[in-house]
């Protein structure tokens, strides 16, 4: 799931295309949606109930929020399976989502590994077998040609924010075929496991490729636009990257889209660079070479260079080839090494005890998901480096004691960057996405780490203030926009910051009359 919910002022079902019930009619999905929006369990008062014929229908006590808040951590505390925990706040969310988002508001820390890496992880790899209810909306090949007809089957029409896959690529997980996300492309699988799985809810096909697929997502991009008009935000999530550039470069000039897997992957490398030109004024392509990449082949070098994807292309270096990541941590002396492959197990101790000989703090960036998928661990990086990596993942690790000191290892997750960063574009109602709009919230985010922070060990800020993070994200994402010339909502709010959190959806019970 993504975390945008927890941040407009509404109901998040009118602003993202949220993974509730849906039915056969709209009809009856909007009744099954107002049911979920606005129940409130043994919150309902006496006169609540007389009003809307609740009475008798539920026991006689009458309960707050807070309460029944305190009563589901409870049970999911006793919980000895991740997954279980994961199961019971999806059963939560479809009966009751304003206490569904208040928990994970009030205890994000120990629910965002639930809801989100590592538990996701197994959930996408199980969820034929966990499959209760239709959440969010599956558009298949067999969909081709009605995608519009099936978009208006939602039954919310004002939607400003939607995650859309393909399921080619989930984590770090490969192909997963017909999972869950809010919008799931359906174009078959290639995981020979699941067209065996006898639960497997997708088609039960190849991957269709070439002008059938791109048709399908033509198809699709072009009905979302129709349905929800110019300024819904799209993001690309989990799309291989033969699709995932391509996509990007397609629909980057005409549509409010960004994908955080390329504009967080090689893009990472794209937007370091950026960062380092405009703090130093050197050239970009003076900067870029300050950064090398590593692939399955070795070293990314010019002598490459022919044989490279096109995306690779301008981070070939002049330098002889180098076969693997020990020999060219070695020849190249980094200072800081970061992880997003995918790939686990790749920072092996003798990649680590290479950067700790170089660095007296050598940065070990582990951001590949989920846990399995980690290049290493924590324990690992802090025991092979003595004590001295700076640390920080993509699934979060518990502190590690080394030499009679806690180290508490960072959780660099993209859940810090794009909620405040859809909340920026929405509020302001940007009409593009700019790189210098990522730059402004990464920005943004560094400033947020405290000294105290820092003397920790520290590189991201405690995620329990996740909500004031992304306030100010999204004013600076918001303000670059408005900067740009890119915005739409006008004139400018004179404090983004407060409109930001203005605008923020705050999960507590309404009252009924």
């Amino acid at each position: 799931m993504r975390f945008y919910d927890l941040l407009f002022r509404q109901d998040p079902s009118s602003y993202y295309m949220v993974s509730f019930s849906t039915a056969t009619s709209n009809k009856s999905t909007s009744s099954d949606l107002a049911v979920v929006v606005h129940n409130k369990g043994l919150a309902f008062t006496e006169k609540e109930r007389d009003a809307h014929y609740l009475r008798g229908l539920l026991p006689p006590v009458c309960i707050g929020q807070e309460l029944q808040e305190k009563k589901l951590m409870n049970n999911l505390r006793q919980y000895q399976v991740p997954l279980q925990r994961y199961q019971a706040l999806m059963d939560l969310q479809e009966r009751n989502v304003r206490l569904f988002y208040k928990l994970l508001v009030d205890n994000v820390e120990e629910l965002l590994p639930v809801v989100y890496t590592p538990t996701v992880g197994e959930a996408c790899q199980k969820y034929g077998c966990i499959f209760r209810r239709p959440q969010g909306l599956y558009i298949s090949l067999k969909e081709k040609g009605k995608i519009l007809e099936v978009l208006k089957n939602w039954p919310q029409r004002t939607i400003q924010v939607i995650v859309v896959t393909d399921g080619e690529r989930i984590l770090g997980l490969g192909d997963l075929g017909c999972q869950c996300l809010p919008i799931t492309i359906d174009v078959g699988t290639n995981n020979e496991q699941l067209l065996k799985d006898e639960f497997y809810i997708g088609l039960r096909q190849k991957r269709a490729t070439g002008q059938v697929y791109s048709e399908l997502l033509h198809e699709f991009m072009c009905a979302i636009k129709q349905n929800y008009g110019e300024k819904v935000l799209v993001q690309f999530e989990d799309f291989a990257n033969h699709n995932a550039f391509e996509l990007l470069a397609k629909y980057g000039t005409t549509h409010l889209v960004f994908n955080d897997d390329i504009q967080a992957g090689t893009g990472i490398a794209e937007l370091i660079a950026l960062e380092i030109s405009k703090q130093t004024q050197a050239p970009l392509e003076e900067t870029r070479k300050k950064i090398w990449l590593v692939d399955s082949k070795g070293l990314i070098v010019n002598s490459r260079k022919e044989s490279l994807q096109h995306f690779k292309q301008r981070w070939a270096h002049e330098h002889e080839p180098v076969g693997n990541l020990l020999d060219a941590v070695k020849a190249i002396k980094p200072t800081i090494l970061i992880g997003s492959s995918g790939v686990g197990k790749t920072f092996t101790k003798d990649v680590v005890e290479a950067m700790a000989s170089l660095n007296e703090k050598p940065v070990i960036l582990a951001l590949s998901n989920p846990t399995s998928q980690s290049e290493c661990t924590a324990e690992e990086a802090y025991t092979w480096s003595q004590g001295r990596a700076i640390f920080a993942s993509g699934s979060p690790f518990d502190p590690v004691k080394y030499n009679d000191k806690v180290f508490v290892p960072g959780q660099a997750n993209n859940a810090y960057i794009f909620p405040g960063f859809g909340l920026g574009v929405v509020m302001s109602g940007t009409i593009r996405v700019h790189d210098d709009m990522l730059l402004a919230a990464s920005e943004t985010l560094a400033r947020q780490v405290t000294r105290e922070n820092f003397e920790k060990g520290l590189i991201y800020p405690p995620f329990k203030n996740i909500r004031k993070i992304s306030a100010q994200i999204a004013a600076s994402v918001a303000a670059k926009a408005y900067e740009l010339g890119l915005t739409t909502h006008l004139p400018r709010p004179a404090d983004l910051v407060k409109y930001a959190e203005s605008c923020m959806y705050t999960p507590v019970y309404r009252i009924y009359r």
